[in-house]
C-alpha cells in the first residue's frame, strides 16, 4: 500500500478558498478532457446529438464529483493524470442522470435555463442521455493505458456497481411518488440517498481515487462509510435549498419538489406530524399529476412545513450527518499524510452545509 502526498507543514493555515480553488482546478481540467470525448464524429443529423451532448456540461455546475475523484487520488499518492479519466467519466454519466431525471420529475429549469426536454422534446433529450451513458464507457476503457487492466477493472466494477446502485435508487423515489406511499420514514429516506445519491457523488469517486492510486481491500469500506454519510449531509441540504435557498443562485425550479411529490426528509417528517385533517388533504395532494397541482398547494405544504418545524429538522439532521462524517474522515484518513487534497476532503464536510 502507497500513500505519498503533496505535503502541507502542519503549521500552515489551510486557505479560506480551499474548497472552491480546487472545484476550480479540477473542474477545469475535467471539462477540457471531457471536451474531446464528446466532440462530434459525423456531420448532417447528428448534430442533432453532439451539438445536444454538450449542452448540460457546458452550462458550469460545481464538478464536485470529478473533484473528489481527482482529490481522493492524490491525497492517497496518486496522480490527476491517473484520476482524470475516471473522472470525465463520472463527469458524463452525471449529466445523462441530470437529463433522465428531468424528464422523468418533469422539471422545467437546470442551472438557470430550460431543461432539456423543454428545449428539444422528451424523445430527443432521452436519446442524448442515452448517448452520454455509452459514452461513459470510453474514458473507462481508456484506464486499461494510465493504470493498466487490473486496476482498469476494478474501477469498471466500481461503475457497474455504482450505476446500479443509482437507478435503483431512483427507482426507489418514483415508486414512491407512483404508489402514493405516506407511511415513509427516516431508514427509508436514507436507504434511497444512499442508492441515488451517495452512490456517485460520493462513494464512487472517493473509492474509485483509492483504487487508481494502488489501494483496495478494508480501506474501501471505511472510505464507504464517510462517503456515504458525506452524500447523506450534501443531498438534505440540496433538498432544503430546494424550499429555502436564492433563487438566483439555486439554478433549479424552486420548490420543484414541491411541485413533484418528492418524498424528502421534510416531507416524511410532515407527514408524521401534522393533523388528521392536514394529513389527509396532504395524501390527497401528493397523489395528484403535477399538471392539477396549484401554486396554492404548493404554498401550502410549505407553510405546514414552517408550522411543524420540517425545515429545522433537517437541517439538524444534516448537521448531524456532516458531524458524522467529520469522524468517520478522522478513521478513513488517519495516517494519510496532509495535503491540500486531504484537507479538501476534511472540509467538504462543513462546506455541504454552507454552499447556496
Amino acid at each position: 500500500m502507497r500513500i505519498e502526498a503533496r505535503h502541507r507543514p502542519a503549521s500552515e493555515a489551510r486557505p479560506a478558498d480551499l474548497v472552491p480553488t480546487l472545484l476550480d482546478e479540477y473542474g477545469a481540467k475535467t471539462k477540457e478532457s471531457l471536451r474531446d470525448y464528446l466532440r462530434s464524429r459525423g456531420s448532417g443529423h447528428l448534430a442533432y446529438l453532439y451539438d445536444l451532448l454538450r449542452d448540460y456540461p457546458s452550462r458550469g455546475g460545481r464538478s464536485l464529483r470529478p473533484s473528489l475523484c481527482i482529490a481522493a487520488a492524490k491525497a492517497f499518492g496518486g496522480s490527476l493524470d491517473e484520476a482524470l479519466n475516471s473522472a470525465v467519466a463520472l463527469e458524463i454519466l452525471h449529466n445523462a442522470f441530470l437529463i433522465h431525471d428531468d424528464v422523468e420529475d418533469l422539471s422545467e429549469q437546470r442551472r438557470g435555463r430550460p431543461t432539456m426536454h423543454e428545449l428539444h422534446g422528451v424523445p430527443m433529450a432521452v436519446n442524448t442521455g442515452d448517448a452520454m451513458t455509452v459514452l461513459s464507457l470510453r474514458p473507462l476503457l481508456d484506464n486499461c493505458r494510465t493504470l493498466g487492466t487490473y486496476a482498469a477493472f476494478r474501477v469498471l466494477e466500481e461503475a457497474e456497481r455504482m450505476g446500479r446502485e443509482a437507478v435503483e435508487g431512483q427507482a426507489l423515489e418514483l415508486g414512491w411518488r407512483r404508489e402514493n406511499a405516506i407511511d415513509l420514514d427516516e431508514a427509508d429516506y436514507l436507504r434511497m440517498v444512499l442508492k441515488k445519491t451517495c452512490s456517485y457523488t460520493t462513494i464512487f469517486p472517493i473509492r474509485v481515487g483509492a483504487i487508481v492510486a494502488g489501494h483496495d481491500g478494508p480501506l474501501l469500506d471505511r472510505l464507504g462509510h464517510f462517503a456515504f454519510l458525506l452524500g447523506a449531509a450534501f443531498q438534505i441540504q440540496d433538498d432544503l435549498l430546494n424550499l429555502t435557498g436564492d433563487p438566483k443562485a439555486y439554478g433549479k425550479e424552486m420548490a420543484g419538489d414541491l411541485w413533484e411529490g418528492k418524498r424528502t426528509l421534510m416531507l416524511i417528517h410532515l407527514l408524521r406530524n401534522v393533523g388528521p385533517d392536514d394529513k389527509a388533504w396532504l395524501t390527497r395532494h401528493l397523489g395528484m399529476p403535477r399538471e392539477r397541482i396549484q401554486p396554492a398547494d404548493v404554498a401550502r405544504v410549505r407553510a405546514l412545513m414552517d408550522e411543524h418545524g420540517s425545515i429545522e429538522y433537517g437541517r439538524a439532521i444534516a448537521h448531524g450527518c456532516a458531524g458524522a462524517a467529520l469522524h468517520e474522515f478522522s478513521v478513513a484518513f488517519a495516517g494519510v499524510p496532509p495535503s491540500a487534497d486531504r484537507d479538501f476532503i476534511e472540509e467538504l464536510c462543513t462546506w455541504v452545509l454552507r454552499r447556496a
